[in-house]
């Protein structure tokens, strides 16, 4: 059964924007991102919304959350690693592990490409091209326990 995994929605830019950046929101373009990835997650019945607690993932899926009516759960776990050579801890792949079905989780473009090679090196085939764009969707299926196949969505494209 899957997982959703999103990468937050265009945000403004970090050296354009004056306050702490885990308070940075999301651009105009971003919201009418999140709004079209809530109109294609909706359509999955997801089960729980999990975010960073950074502003503009949390506003990726809070129309997604909105819409189906639950509350986004913010969790440190899913936060910006912090350097280039981070790499996630096994609290995230618990985090991600313990998950029910058709849930939507939601981070960082440093942290999901670090999850899918994680994943891919413990033996889950990725299928099609990657996609690591703002917006962008990572299905993960999984089977007895373990991810075993993910593929991308492109992000959504909005004028």
């Amino acid at each position: 059964m899957p997982l959703y995994l999103v990468r937050h929605a265009k945000a403004g830019s970090r050296s354009d924007f004056d306050g702490e950046d885990i308070d940075r929101p999301l651009t105009n373009s971003g919201r009418r991102q999140a709004d079209e990835l809530c109109r294609r997650l909706s359509a999955v019945s997801p089960s729980v919304v999990v975010s960073s607690p950074y502003s503009r993932c949390i506003e990726t899926v809070e129309p997604l959350a909105v819409a189906i009516d639950i509350a986004v759960t913010p969790d440190p776990r899913l936060a910006e690693l912090g350097s280039d050579h981070a790499k996630p801890d096994t609290s995230l792949f618990d985090l991600l592990y313990s998950l029910p079905d058709h849930a939507v989780v939601c981070s960082h473009g440093d942290v999901i490409p670090a999850v899918i090679e994680a994943l891919s090196a413990s033996g889950m085939r990725v299928q099609g091209a990657p996609e690591w764009g703002k917006g962008s969707v990572w299905v993960l299926e999984r089977h007895e326990g373990r991810f075993v196949t993910a593929h991308a969505w492109p992000p959504p494209t909005v004028d």
